[in-house]
C-alpha cells in the first residue's frame, strides 16, 4: 500500500499510551493512507513488544527499536528517513499533542506547496492549556533562545508537533545534530532561508499516562544543540561541556582552598590535596551527568567509573605540571605555561575518559532487555488472569 502520510512517535516508557494514540489517529484520519511509525528506545516497561501486538490487527503500523542508541531528535530523523509517504508527521506518543489537526497540516502543506508546517501554541487558537505559570514563561524564554541567529519567524520553535515534505528534509539531514529533544529547532537552524513554513494553531493537552521527561537536563541538552548550531564547525559538543564542568571545577577549587586555609588551618599542600580531591569527584559527578547523559553510570559502574576518572585527571595532572614547568623554563610566560598545561589535561581528560570511564557498552543495553522480557511476561500474566476470570463469571 501506498500512504499519503506517516506519523512518527519517539517513544520511551510508553507502553501504556501505544494503543490510546492508535485509536486516536484511526479517528482523526480517516480517509487518509497514513502509516504510524513507533521509534523506540529499547524501553524497559516494553513499548516495542506492546506496538508489536498491536501491529498484528493493524497492518499500517510498524516499530523501530533502537538498541544502543537514545534521544527524541535522532529517533526523529531515523523515523522520518524511513518512513514510506512523501509526508510525515512527528509527534509525541503522550496524547499531548492534538492529532485532529493533522488533516488540516497536510491539507496546508500541500495547497499552500510548504516544506514544513509546525503545530503551534501561540498562535491565535493555540494555548499552553493547564500547564504552571513556570512552564509558560520557560517555554517563551527557550523561544527568544532559540531565534537568535535564526533565518525563520516561527511563533514556536519548541514545539515538538510539525508535518514535514520528506523531498526537503532530506537536502539538509546531514547537517542536523540530532541532540536532545528540540528537532524542530534543529531542522530550521539547518534548513536555510529557503524553507517555507506554515503553522496550525493547537491546544496542548495534559499526560494521561507515564511519566514527563521534562527535567533540567533537558534544558541542558537544550542549550547543547544551540551550542552545536553554532560552534559546531569548530570544537566537539561535548568536549565544550566537559570545558564547562572543568571551569566550574577551577571555581570550586580555589573557593575550597580558601576556607581550608583561612578556617581549617591547613597547610597549602594538605589543603591542595583535599580540595584536588573533591572537585575531582564533583567532577565526575557532573560530567556522568550532563556530559555524558546519554552513557550516564549507575550502580556500580558510578564507582569503578568514578576509580578510571580519577586516575585519568591524576595523570592529567602531573602531565599538566610536567609540561607547564618545561614550557616556563625554556622562557615562556608564566600565564602562557600554565594555560598550555591546563589545554593539554582538558584534552588528555576528556579523551582518556570517554574512551574508559564513559564508554558504551553492552551491559546497559542486556539490562533493559531483561526489564523488557519481565515486562512482557507480566503482560502475558495478566492477559492469562483475565482469561481465568473471564471463564469463571
Amino acid at each position: 500500500m501506498t500512504y499519503d502520510l506517516s506519523i512518527v512517535l519517539p517513544t520511551f516508557n510508553e507502553s501504556a499510551n501505544v494503543s490510546p494514540i492508535v485509536d486516536r489517529l484511526e479517528h482523526a484520519l480517516q480517509g487518509i493512507r497514513y502509516e504510524v511509525i513507533f521509534v523506540d528506545d529499547d524501553s524497559p516497561d516494553g513499548t516495542a513488544d506492546a506496538v508489536r501486538r498491536l501491529a498484528e490487527r493493524h497492518e499500517n503500523v510498524r516499530v523501530l527499536q533502537r538498541i544502543g542508541r537514545r534521544g527524541l531528535a535522532s529517533a526523529c530523523i531515523e523515523g522520518i528517513l524511513g518512513a514510506a509517504s512523501p509526508c510525515v508527521a512527528v509527534m509525541d506518543a503522550d496524547l499531548q499533542h492534538d492529532e485532529t489537526i493533522l488533516p488540516e497540516m497536510l491539507r496546508r502543506l500541500r495547497e499552500d506547496n510548504l516544506d514544513l508546517v509546525v503545530g503551534s501554541r501561540h498562535i491565535a487558537g493555540g494555548s499552553m492549556g493547564e500547564f504552571a505559570a513556570w512552564r509558560v514563561k520557560l517555554s517563551h524564554l527557550g523561544k527568544r533562545l532559540s531565534l537568535m541567529g535564526a533565518e525563520h519567524e516561527l511563533s514556536d520553535p519548541m514545539s515538538g508537533f510539525f508535518l514535514v515534505r520528506v523531498s526537503t528534509f532530506e537536502q539538509f539531514a546531514h547537517r542536523l545534530s540530532g541532540i536532545g529533544f528540540k528537532i524542530l529547532l534543529d531542522i530550521v537552524l539547518s534548513a536555510g532561508p529557503a524553507l517555507r513554513i506554515g503553522e496550525v494553531p493547537y491546544r496542548f493537552r495534559q499526560r494521561e499516562h507515564g511519566e514527563s521527561k521534562l527535567d533540567i537536563l533537558v534544558g541542558l541538552e537544550y542549550f547543547e544543540l544551540l551550542v552545536d548550531k553554532h560552534l559546531g564547525d569548530v570544537v566537539n559538543v561535548r568536549f565544550v561541556l566537559f570545558g564547562m564542568v572543568g571551569a566550574l571545577g577551577v571555581g570550586v577549587h580555589l573557593l575550597i582552598l580558601s576556607a581550608l586555609l583561612r578556617f581549617a588551618g591547613l597547610t597549602f599542600a594538605t589543603g591542595q590535596a583535599v580540595a584536588t580531591f573533591i572537585v575531582m569527584i564533583l567532577n565526575f559527578v557532573l560530567n556522568n551527568s550532563v556530559t555524558y547523559r546519554d552513557r550516564r553510570l549507575r550502580g556500580f559502574r558510578f564507582w569503578s567509573g568514578l576509580i578510571t576518572f580519577c586516575l585519568a585527571c591524576g595523570l592529567g595532572v602531573a602531565a599538566n605540571v610536567a609540561i607547564a614547568n618545561e614550557a616556563f623554563r625554556r622562557g615562556v610566560p608564566w600565564v602562557l605555561a600554565a594555560l598550555t598545561g591546563l589545554l593539554f589535561t582538558a584534552v588528555w581528560n576528556f579523551g582518556v575518559t570517554s574512551m574508559t570511564t564513559w564508554r558504551q557498552e553492552r551491559r546497559s543495553s542486556e539490562k533493559r532487555a531483561r526489564q523488557r522480557m519481565e515486562a512482557g511476561a507480566m503482560h502475558e500474566k495478566r492477559q492469562g488472569d483475565e482469561k481465568i476470570s473471564a471463564k469463571t463469571m
